[in-house]
């Protein structure tokens, strides 16, 4: 079993999560109430990424059962497999009982041509220009990993008349620019979109998140992620849809992705 406590660099996690890796890390690393959800798929995804040497992630997505607290395994099966797209499972498991399962697509580098396009990255200012936004460890553990610098006056819980949130985001303890896993992870960095309209926290626990790298990812060169979070729609019994995009400082899209969360009842 491989054990890391907060002063890991998240570089050696990634590299650690091989398939059939027992892994153990401590409540640094948690969100709520268990390990944080995007650090979990971008674990699975780095063990399948091992899995698929020399070809690239097309997209991943994640299920989530239930929280992870104990040491846990990472497992990989590739179930379909042809010359040039390689389909993978993946799943975190405590014991027998899994806690996330994953699927992701990889092809080799050159598939497919077209006239490429991709989301524009609104205007904004550098994150040096942005104030540092702070979130108590006491309440998300893992936020100490990462920094985090809203875009103009919007926060979580703030009663916005709009449920979106931007924000320019980067891990703490490294320069890297984002690889595949990391950009799942960075994705997952904010505050649910939805929460920019309430008023007081609520759980909005994930159920599946998908991510898709942009073309742009591979030449990605600053640690800064930009961050455009909305929520789409919210039906009236709590189950929202998030939509997010992310970009380098140079405006390169990075990729997208998209969340379903459930609204927890307050009472």
């Amino acid at each position: 079993m491989t054990t890391f406590d907060a002063n890991v660099r998240l570089a050696r996690i990634h590299e650690a999560s091989t398939p059939g890796a027992l892994m153990d890390l401590d409540s640094s690393w948690w969100g709520f109430g268990g390990l944080h959800g995007g650090l979990a798929l971008s674990l699975l995804t780095a063990a399948m990424r091992n899995r698929s040497p020399g070809r690239v992630l097309r997209q991943v997505t994640g299920r989530f059962q239930r929280a992870l607290r104990e040491p846990f395994t990472l497992d990989v099966s590739n179930p379909s497999a042809g010359r040039n797209v390689s389909w993978l499972d993946a799943c975190a498991a405590e014991g027998n009982r899994v806690a996330i399962s994953a699927n992701a697509l990889f092809t080799m580098q050159s598939q497919g041509s077209g006239t490429g396009f991709a989301p524009q990255m609104p205007v904004v200012p550098p994150p040096s220009q942005c104030p540092v936004f702070s979130i108590p460890a006491a309440f998300v553990p893992f936020a100490r990993h990462t920094e985090i610098r809203p875009v103009g006056k919007v926060r979580p819980f703030s009663n916005a008349v709009e449920p979106e949130l931007i924000a320019w985001v980067r891990l703490v303890d490294d320069d890297l620019p984002p690889d595949d896993a990391r950009l799942v992870l960075l994705m997952d960095a904010l505050a649910p979109s939805y929460s920019a309209v309430l008023g007081a926290p609520v759980p909005m626990p994930t159920v599946t998140y998908t991510v898709t790298p942009g073309s742009g990812l591979a030449q990605a060169s600053s640690p800064w992620v930009l961050l455009y979070a909305r929520t789409d729609a919210c039906r009236s019994d709590g189950w929202i849809r998030e939509r997010l995009e992310a970009w380098a400082p140079d405006g390169t899209h990075l990729g997208s992705a998209e969340q379903l969360r459930v609204v927890m009842d307050r009472t």
